[in-house]
């Protein structure tokens, strides 16, 4: 392999001849052997977009030579493209505060550059990766703003995933508004509830996720680029505070909003800790819905078995014919994952000090994880799970008249002690709560047909007497 020699101010360092990244982020790579991962391609391309809107500010307000300007805004948009990917080499976990992938885009933009006019890749006095692609820059500031711009396009894509299981529930729900079931509290059975109510509830929880993810959208548009190292603006002209915003969301299509207090914006990463929140709330969301529904299809003889999961996949090495509830199951894991990467978020947010928190690649990595893994979750959870539910109406009917927990409804009429007695004795003798009743003449049949309409229990009715006010 060619070598070219490069220098920084810790001295030398071969580089491959054909490599478009430099010293930099050679050292990075050697120093930072942490996950064996990429950093996330969306990063890559948002940093990359401030590149391109920094050089057209610049060159806007005179501080960059047209042709200069023009050549990295080339080099930019081919890796935005998707070109060049095998150039991002350093690993997402690294020291520094995210100064190793902002130096790989630099030098990556830089060489591509110096190609494009002809030169040799590492000739910096054609194009530098310091003075002309990171000409008004820092990575304090440009790190958190790529990250930001990520974290909305990637939320982007959970909302929409999101959406489509709303609309799903909805639909479910629809179908299995007129199956009744026997509703059950701290797994013991308590009152009649339409199954079509239940899957209903699962619509409106994701629906309130969706609100607090559009929120914290908004939250994450005030960035901190133009603030440079600390939020003062050291190194940028003023004209440059004011065009970069405009110029980097014309580039993202996302409105953003310069931060009204930059050093606040450099110090602090609240916004990252409660959009990691967000996304943890959605998690568990989901995953208590898993829970439900691994509960309802269980058995499929010997457990609830109120519903029927769709079938993807033999369920075990040994017993055969066993089917397990496969997408239920990865989207608990989901959630375990994501609560372990909203911790690891809110230690590195509270371990920042003075003007810069230097843990941000952590906080990132895990961020991004969290919402990417929650959105193929969600994906598998439509697609092979929820879409195929069916309902086991025969065996959630039987289950509701074998119930004593239709007794409730007596409550008002006979009174709660009188109720609680006929429960214990059909508890005991296996009779139906029915034919106690009768029986024993409790009420007369009209009046037990009325009561125990279970239709009726789903809702509120008004009673025609309460026996404790007799």
């Amino acid at each position: 392999m060619d070598f070219r020699i490069e220098s920084d101010s810790i001295g030398e360092k071969k580089v491959p001849k054909s490599a478009y990244y430099g010293i930099n982020t050679l050292r990075a790579a050697d120093n930072f052997k942490i996950t064996g991962l990429k950093i996330h391609e969306e990063f890559i391309k948002s940093i990359v977009e401030i590149k391109k809107a920094a050089a057209i500010t610049n060159e806007g307000i005179g501080l960059l030579g047209e042709h200069i300007k023009e050549t990295i805004v080339k080099a930019c948009d081919e890796i935005i493209e998707g070109k060049f990917k095998d150039q991002f080499i350093t690993d997402p976990i690294q020291g520094g505060a995210g100064t190793s992938i902002n130096m790989n885009v630099n030098e990556v933009v830089s060489n591509r550059s110096i190609e494009l006019l002809g030169g040799e890749k590492g000739n910096y006095n054609i194009v530098n990766p310091n003075d002309h692609v990171n000409m008004g820059q820092s990575t304090n500031d440009v790190i958190p703003t790529a990250g930001k711009i990520t974290t909305i396009k990637l939320i982007l894509r959970c909302i929409k995933q999101l959406k489509i299981l709303k609309k799903v529930f909805k639909e479910k729900a629809e179908e299995f508004n007129d199956i009744i079931k026997m509703g059950r509290t701290q797994l013991q059975d308590a009152v009649p509830i339409r199954l079509g109510q239940e899957f209903n509830a699962y619509s409106s929880v994701i629906k309130r996720d969706i609100l607090r993810l559009n929120q914290v959208i908004e939250s994450l548009k005030e960035v901190n680029i133009g603030g440079t190292a600390i939020g003062t603006g050291i190194n940028t002209d003023m004209r440059y505070q004011i065009k970069i915003i405009p110029n980097l969301s014309k580039i993202t299509q996302i409105q953003l909003n310069q931060a009204e207090d930059l050093i606040d914006s450099t110090q602090n990463l609240d916004s990252l800790v409660i959009t990691s929140s967000v996304i943890r709330t959605c998690a568990v969301n989901l995953s208590k819905i898993a829970n439900d529904l691994r509960l309802m299809s269980s058995g499929p003889r010997t457990g609830f078995g109120e519903i029927n999961l769709p079938a993807k996949q033999n369920g075990s090495s040994i017993m055969p014919g066993k089917v397990n509830p496969v997408i239920p199951e990865v989207i608990n894991q989901i959630a375990f994952n994501i609560i372990g990467n909203d911790v690891t978020i809110n230690m590195a947010a509270e371990a920042g000090q003075l003007e810069l928190n230097a843990f941000e690649p952590i906080m990132f990595f895990n961020l991004f994880q969290s919402i990417e893994t929650l959105t193929n979750g969600i994906n598998t959870f439509v697609e092979n799970c929820v879409q195929g539910i069916t309902a086991n109406r025969k065996r959630c009917k039987g289950l509701l008249e074998n119930s004593i927990g239709i007794l409730t409804a007596l409550c008002p009429y006979v009174g709660y002690k009188e109720a609680a007695e006929i429960a214990k004795r059909a508890m005991n003798t296996g009779e139906s709560v029915r034919k106690i009743i009768l029986r024993e003449k409790i009420l007369d049949e009209r009046e037990v047909n009325s009561i125990l309409n279970t239709v009726d229990m789903t809702k509120p009715r008004i009673s025609r007497k309460y026996a404790v006010y007799k």
